[in-house]
């Protein structure tokens, strides 16, 4: 029976990748990841699961393994869907939703633009000793730094209860529990810098792009904080960020293209001013959609001096991946591959 299932099984496979090539996956490959195009960048949250096809048979799912069962035992049923198990770095592994928020472009650049500062640092003689990321998520952005800086203590904060979960999980099954402190709580909060301790060398965010009443919320709890800024958005980031920094850090967010005042205004009312804008750009001569911006303390920049331009362009004009998108992949010691290319997804994160 399973032979003769084979060629729908297929069928159905191929179909499936067709349909998830505007999913959210940043990488492919071998790790488990979907295939994913550039051009779906605001495709972000969408469900990925096989679409059925008029009078065929449903797949099951694969059975889940013991890891996986513990994992979904510690988030007390607050799941359905299954987990997938996927390459961050070239050494860390992320347990993600199937249907719930994943990890995106926007994470790995904002990682990569923070820890390429931090080795800098390190080789100026001012390692990166304590970093911060705020609404962590599944510990995405929080898991690539720390597997770059090996010697960095870390804390985080979350909100979103499953997304919590799940960062806790994926702390632990990636050996980071000793230097890596997770806390539950609203980046807003009054006392955050008494919570999380403050003096830090390196802070990192990747807040949601979608003002309340811009988007429809999605009924999956996780998705909809991720999506939409129902606590806050870059201003309140870089308002939590200008607390925690230390002098001479940096503070290293993302932020929807379409409105850099915000992240310029945002971080001057935290005492901050840009060093450095990098867009993402999804092919040579389109738009860009999200822009990573690096960030100092008012005091530490010299008077009169201008934030570089630095773009990200991930395809080039004939739509093949571009150098500079091997080069992340490379840089997290992940395979150089003609998979599928990152997703820009815009503003998901709780």
């Amino acid at each position: 029976m399973r032979r003769k299932n084979m060629p729908l099984r297929r069928k159905l496979e191929g179909h499936s990748a067709k349909r998830r090539s505007t999913s959210i996956s940043p990488w492919s490959g071998r790790s488990g990841l979907v295939s994913t195009s550039m051009d779906g960048f605001l495709s972000r949250g969408r469900g990925l699961g096989a679409p059925r096809i008029e009078g065929a048979p449903a797949v099951r799912e694969p059975r889940a393994s013991a890891c996986e069962a513990r994992t979904r035992r510690h988030l007390g049923g607050l799941v359905d869907d299954p987990l997938t198990d996927d390459a961050l770095t070239g050494g860390f592994r992320l347990w993600q939703r199937k249907r719930g928020h994943r990890y995106s472009l926007d994470d790995v650049l904002t990682a990569w633009e923070a820890a390429r500062w931090a080795l800098e640092a390190a080789a100026a003689g001012r390692p990166v000793r304590r970093a911060c990321d705020l609404g962590c998520g599944i510990g995405s952005v929080l898991l690539m730094l720390a597997y770059k800086l090996p010697e960095a203590r870390f804390e985080a904060i979350e909100a979103q209860e499953i997304s919590f979960g799940l960062a806790q999980r994926n702390v632990a099954r990636n050996g980071c529990g000793e230097r890596i402190r997770l806390h539950q709580g609203d980046l807003r909060c009054s006392g955050i810098q008494t919570r999380l301790g403050g003096g830090f060398d390196l802070v990192t965010g990747t807040p949601p792009y979608m003002p309340p009443g811009t988007s429809t919320p999605s009924p999956d709890p996780q998705r909809a904080y991720a999506r939409v800024e129902l606590r806050g958005g870059v201003e309140d980031y870089l308002a939590a960020a200008g607390q925690l920094v230390a002098p001479n850090g940096r503070v290293v967010v993302c932020c929807d293209a379409r409105t850099p005042a915000r992240a310029v205004e945002g971080g001057r009312r935290a005492g901050l001013r840009p060093l450095r804008k990098r867009d993402a750009v999804p092919r040579a001569g389109r738009a860009p959609l999200f822009t990573v911006w690096t960030f100092a303390r008012e005091d530490d920049v010299a008077a009169g001096a201008r934030s570089d331009v630095l773009p990200f362009v991930a395809r080039d004009e004939d739509g093949q991946r571009s150098e500079a998108y091997f080069a992340v992949r490379a840089f997290f010691d992940l395979p150089r591959t003609h998979g599928g290319a990152p997703s820009a997804a815009a503003g998901e994160r709780a």
